[in-house]
């Protein structure tokens, strides 16, 4: 069902005809499986549909952004999951995107808001990649309006199966700018307490004593000597497929709520755990990895490490709720063709421990070698 894994440190040095610790492109598996078609600016014309929940939704939300924007008039709506309305549209003659939290008192409201702080950090400071600029905000109403970028998702789901080689060779190597940049002091937060987050998925039982022991040797090697402050990277925190648009001009980092102060190489373990069927970009992500060394390494497989943790956290809830979905349509008698949803993320979560069983031999690996 599965490709071979291939292992998240490789033991063989890269192929000579590749830069060590760069991102060249993928090989003749990881083609592009489609034409990519130009990118165009909104429609001049719309048929909103003001029927319904939805038209509710859609009414409650241009009123928000016209209250902000009055010149705003919306062209197409671009996403609505019940919770975020996005709508593209002209203010003036910019073509901006307006995205709308429903719900401003709500669970999702906190990192609504720090995706407002980035933008207005990223308007005095302008990162080393490519970001939509910001136009109007407001953070008590959860509403953000940027410029329209013209695009197509590079993904379409959060762990993509084939993903274009071009897209990825290019995301890699935003990713990797981004890494580099050193902002101003306090433009971004301290993101994670790595011994908490450790402490936390221990208690859950995720991870067992044997984990802890070996991800608690990595982080005290990663520690300064004779201080116990761990180092830091600037990154987007959540750097999978589905936040990156990719424009005429070169990928879009979007979602830019979870940014900050890392462990170096997370935005790449990110990377790394939702390529599903990638085996040779997975295997340049751990070369650039290892390229920095073994401080490097250890912090990319603690990353990694956790990620798939939460990612397995986040799938097994996710396959809880579709089986509680699914009783009611099997109790009335219903049948449908092909795999249900419940089955497909079954096979995700298989998958996500096959990658965390390479992994803890990874970090068990690096513990030896210390």
């Amino acid at each position: 069902m599965y490709a071979a894994p291939s292992p998240v440190i490789p033991r063989r040095p890269p192929h000579p005809g590749g830069r060590s610790g760069g991102v060249s492109g993928g090989g003749p598996d990881e083609r592009p499986r489609r034409a990519r078609g130009p990118a165009a600016a909104p429609p001049a014309a719309n048929g909103l549909d003001f029927s319904g929940p939805r038209g509710e939704r859609l009414r409650h939300a241009l009123a928000v952004v016209q209250d902000v924007c009055p010149e705003f008039s919306a062209v197409r709506l671009l996403g609505d999951n019940g919770r975020c309305l996005v709508l593209a549209g002209m203010s003036g003659r910019r073509a901006v995107a307006a995205k709308l939290l429903l719900d401003p008192g709500g669970s999702d409201a906190d990192a609504f808001r720090r995706d407002i702080a980035v933008h207005r950090g990223f308007a005095r400071h302008r990162p080393p990649v490519r970001v939509p600029r910001l136009v109007a905000d407001d953070p008590y109403r959860c509403l953000l309006v940027t410029e329209f970028v013209p695009g197509r998702p590079t993904a379409g789901a959060r762990h993509p199966y084939a993903p274009a080689a071009g897209d990825l060779r290019a995301t890699l190597s935003a990713v990797t700018r981004l890494g580099g940049w050193q902002p101003p002091a306090g433009l971004f937060p301290d993101v994670v307490n790595y011994p908490a987050w450790v402490a936390r998925y221990h208690t859950l039982g995720f991870l067992t004593d044997r984990d802890v022991s070996d991800l608690t040797t990595l982080l005290h090697g990663l520690g300064s000597r004779g201080r116990h402050e761990l180092p830091r990277e600037l990154n987007h925190g959540g750097a999978l497929l589905s936040d990156v648009l990719m424009s005429p001009a070169g990928p879009v980092l979007i979602n830019w709520s979870a940014a900050g102060w890392y462990l170096p190489g997370y935005d790449l373990a990110t990377l790394w755990a939702g390529l599903r069927n990638a085996p040779l970009t997975r295997r340049q992500i751990s070369h650039s990895a290892q390229a920095a060394g073994p401080r490097g390494r250890d912090a990319f497989l603690v990353n990694l490490t956790l990620f798939l943790t939460r990612e397995i956290r986040r799938c097994e809830e996710a396959v809880q709720q579709a089986v509680r979905q699914a009783e009611a349509p099997r109790q009335a008698g219903a049948e449908g063709g092909g795999p249900s949803l419940g089955e497909r993320r079954r096979q995700l979560l298989r998958r996500l421990h096959e990658d965390w069983s390479l992994a803890r031999r990874a970090v068990r690996a690096a513990v030896g070698t210390r």
